[in-house]
């Protein structure tokens, strides 16, 4: 006879929600999202500006160029002028989360670094912190939406990762929660589909990926703990299927946000990284 999946209890929020702030317009959404989570569960706030070294190093030779945003014109990287920017940005960073939390009531600080933005963070970051993200940022790849930091810390944290992007929700589209049925960590996982859902009074769909009809146990204890939680929701078995064919049921469930597991086998697949590029919505990737 199988044993069922045990449920372990949800305890209550601690650690802090660490914000990237990078000076682009979506990490000030990531800021007011990270602000409304922290109020939420009452915890602080932590702001963290990092001046990319290697941009500055690169600001040093003589064939350094930058492409300007609006204008595409081409120009001599000039050191000071990039030193004197990082300085304007950081300054901003800092007027932004005193904006963010001063509303809220919230503990706030800002931490200043100079290095890589994905070691800087990892070296701030434990296992009860939330971090928090734009989707892409001066990291990003040009055309790419899902930036680099982005692709590190969803599989390098230690903690929780919400990779934000500040898209409309249309009236109801759904949280998903997306889960392995062999997955003995589903019951994080739900935990904070179901929070989300209540935040966003938005329904809830779980999708089971399973190799079979489903692990009939695994399932019980799904439903089990949305009973507990008071949550009706949609619960459907789904193949263990490329991204791209996950991309299709969530974009068919009319997703507007998605919550998975980094130990989600999806993330052993070789378009992992399409299908999060594919879906552009807000992310959460738990421990």
């Amino acid at each position: 006879m199988t044993d069922k999946p045990e449920i372990v209890p949800v305890e209550p929020a601690s650690g802090r929600v660490l914000v990237l702030l990078d000076g682009s317009r979506l990490s000030l959404a990531a800021l007011e999202a990270a602000a409304d989570i922290a109020a939420r569960r009452d915890l602080e706030v932590l702001g963290v500006f990092v001046e990319e070294v290697n941009l500055l190093r690169s600001s040093g030779f003589d064939f350094a160029r930058e492409i300007g945003a609006s204008s595409g014109a081409s120009r001599p990287m000039d050191s000071a002028m990039l030193e004197m920017r990082m300085r304007a940005l950081a300054e901003q960073a800092r007027r932004s989360l005193e904006r963010a939390v001063a509303s809220r009531g919230l503990r706030q600080a800002l931490k200043l670094c100079r290095g890589s933005v994905i070691e800087e963070v990892l070296s701030l970051a434990g296992p009860e912190d939330l971090v928090v993200m734009g989707r892409a940022g001066w990291s990003a790849t040009p055309g790419s939406r899902l930036g680099s930091t982005a692709r590190g810390l969803i599989r390098q944290a230690p903690g929780d990762v919400l990779l934000w992007t500040d898209l409309r929700r249309r009236p109801r589209s759904r949280v998903v929660v997306l889960l392995n049925d062999d997955q003995g960590a589903n019951h994080r996982t739900l935990a904070v589909g179901i929070e989300q859902a209540r935040r966003h009074q938005q329904p809830l769909t779980v999708l089971v990926r399973s190799h079979t009809s489903g692990n009939v146990p695994a399932i019980e204890a799904i439903e089990r703990q949305l009973r507990e939680a008071g949550v009706t929701a949609r619960v459907r078995v789904v193949p263990h299927a490329r991204g791209s064919e996950v991309a299709r049921i969530l974009r068919e469930e009319g997703a507007a946000e998605l919550v998975v597991s980094r130990e989600c086998s999806v993330f052993d697949e070789s378009d992992a990284e399409h299908l999060l590029v594919e879906l552009n919505l807000p992310v959460t990737v738990t421990q």
